[in-house]
């Protein structure tokens, strides 16, 4: 499935077959001003990262897989521990550290939903390598059209 991120415009497709049939870290599929739609594909025994976004509430949904999703205040205080597979929810409010590993024995495919935008409209990141240099290097980032946290705090990363 193709898929272009138009941008605040109207737009639609078919959520799940475009998660299921993603093979990339990362992409952006839509861009609102206030909330973005991403792909993600994480290999076998991989994760998405330790991580916490001081101003951004997420929501993630499995299409495909399972994993283990750790989540706390702290990157050293995970408290809240749960196995996940297709089907499965994961909601994670601002501030939050956590990741979600691959438990598996297949690539997870899941979808994210930020609030407010977080990264570069229509950006594909092939890995995880690739995602951190684009972030590091200021080539992600959530567009000047979107509606973003005064005094924005950045990304905090394991």
């Amino acid at each position: 499935m193709n898929i272009s991120d138009v941008g605040p415009k109207p737009n639609a497709f078919d959520l799940e077959t475009a998660t299921k049939e993603n093979d990339t870290y990362r992409s952006v599929a839509w861009t609102g001003r206030y909330l973005q739609v991403t792909l993600m594909s994480i290999p076998v025994g991989s994760s998405i990262g330790l991580e916490a976004h001081p101003e951004t509430d997420q929501f993630i949904r499995l299409d495909a897989g399972k994993g283990h999703v750790t989540m706390g205040p702290a990157e050293d205080d995970l408290s809240f521990q749960l196995d996940v597979s297709d089907g499965w929810s994961v909601q994670v409010p601002a501030g939050t550290w956590h990741d979600i590993v691959n438990t598996g024995d297949e690539d997870m495919r899941l979808y994210v939903v930020y609030a407010p935008s977080h990264h570069t409209p229509g950006i594909v990141q092939a890995t995880s390598d690739e995602a951190d240099r684009d972030e590091e290097s200021g080539r992600d980032k959530p567009p000047e059209w979107s509606v973003q946290p005064e005094g924005t705090q950045p990304d905090e990363k394991a």
